[in-house]
């Protein structure tokens, strides 16, 4: 298929270099590249650390890896002014009653992700939905949004999760979680149609300060806080669909709390990527085609990034090993409008590694 339409190009580019010099115009061919009818793809994800959050673009098969502990706060482009956490290194905030970012603070235990320390009413972690907009408790980003008025914006206890773990484990096991990372305290403000972000260590009585300018090419602008810089993580929001990453996610307990989960899959969703889950037992993966899509379907996925998540697996357990779950596909809608139709064929190398996943996916038209 690519073949044929890229000679397709090449004989139309050939024309047009030939056309009549008596004219007082000239057209140029423009050859566009043709978008990818799918792939099979292998996201180095990077073991069982799973030290990388994978972005892929459907459409160019393009796969972008990132070291998922490379950034701590992300800035919304967009007209809000709304800052993320890191959630795939499990950090966790608390809003202090001080706007005094000079002020000695100390470290509290309960500002972490985990079943037992930290139910998602608290509001110390992002909604996993990816939505940002809401009034805390756990709707909406941990970090409210930055008020035009300095006096309002206080100071943020913020745990820093953990760094990547070079432990290894079993095989078909997962180590995530290295050595914490300790603590900073933070405090963000506007800068026009941008933002400061004000960040110390808890006893000191000074700050550093920086400045983060919205960029529209991109759903977020990622910064550093041990570099001091900004540094690009996701690629450019028309040009990815689904991450590969480890999350912070909900989980109901007896009550909503929250918890980290490995070999998870989120979707595009502020860049306007959308998805559904698809059964086998109403449709098989080969037969299915573009007439069998159902658009009703995506509308979950505006609002909920979280789609594929961890559906796509099963999560094992004492005596067995997580595994894929063939009982299912999933159909997903690109930034560009493009339907292809997704399916996991396994979740670990040859030898039984995790971290080492292969989707199959294909274009419908």
């Amino acid at each position: 298929m690519k073949t044929t339409i890229l000679s397709l190009s090449f004989a139309l580019l050939t024309l047009a270099s030939c056309s009549n010099d008596d004219e007082t115009t000239s057209s140029v061919a423009v050859i566009k590249t043709p978008v990818s009818t799918g792939t099979i793809k292998q996201p180095t994800v990077g073991g069982a650390n799973q030290p990388n959050q994978v972005f892929l673009d459907l459409s160019t098969e393009i796969s972008t890896p990132v070291n998922r502990s490379s950034w701590d706060f992300g800035f919304s482009s967009g007209s809000d002014f709304r800052v993320v956490i890191n959630g795939s290194i499990k950090m966790a905030v608390k809003q202090l009653a001080t706007s005094d970012i000079t002020l000695t603070q100390t470290s509290d235990a309960s500002v972490a992700v985990g079943a037992g320390t930290n139910p998602s009413s608290n509001g110390y972690c992002d909604n996993p939905t990816g939505v940002l907009a809401g009034a805390g408790l756990g709707i909406g980003t941990a970090i409210a949004e930055v008020s035009a008025t300095d006096a309002d914006n206080k100071v943020y206890l913020v745990n820093l999760g953990f760094a990547i773990s070079t432990t290894t484990p079993s095989v078909g096991s997962v180590s995530i979680d290295g050595n914490a990372r300790g603590w900073k305290k933070v405090r963000f403000l506007r800068n026009g149609n941008g933002y400061k972000i004000q960040y110390a260590d808890l006893t000191s009585t000074t700050y550093s300060e920086k400045t983060i300018t919205k960029d529209a090419d991109f759903n977020l602008t990622f910064f550093n806080m041990t570099s001091e810089i900004t540094v690009v993580i996701e690629p450019q929001k028309a040009k990815w669909d689904v991450c590969f990453t480890t999350f912070t996610n909900y989980v109901n307990f007896g009550s909503e709390v929250t918890y980290g989960y490995s070999d998870f899959i989120t979707t595009n969703m502020k860049g306007g990527t959308k998805a559904y889950q698809v059964l086998t037992s109403e449709f098989a993966y080969d037969t299915f085609v573009k007439a069998n899509i159902m658009e009703a379907n995506f509308i979950t996925s505006g609002t909920d990034q979280r789609i594929i998540g961890s559906n796509w697996r099963n999560g094992g357990g004492p005596t067995t090993l997580p595994s894929v779950k063939t009982d299912r596909f999933y159909v997903v809608k690109d930034v560009t409008g493009n339907y292809y139709k997704i399916k996991f064929l396994a979740m670990t190398n040859d030898a039984g590694v995790r971290g080492n996943p292969t989707i199959q996916y294909a274009i419908l038209n």
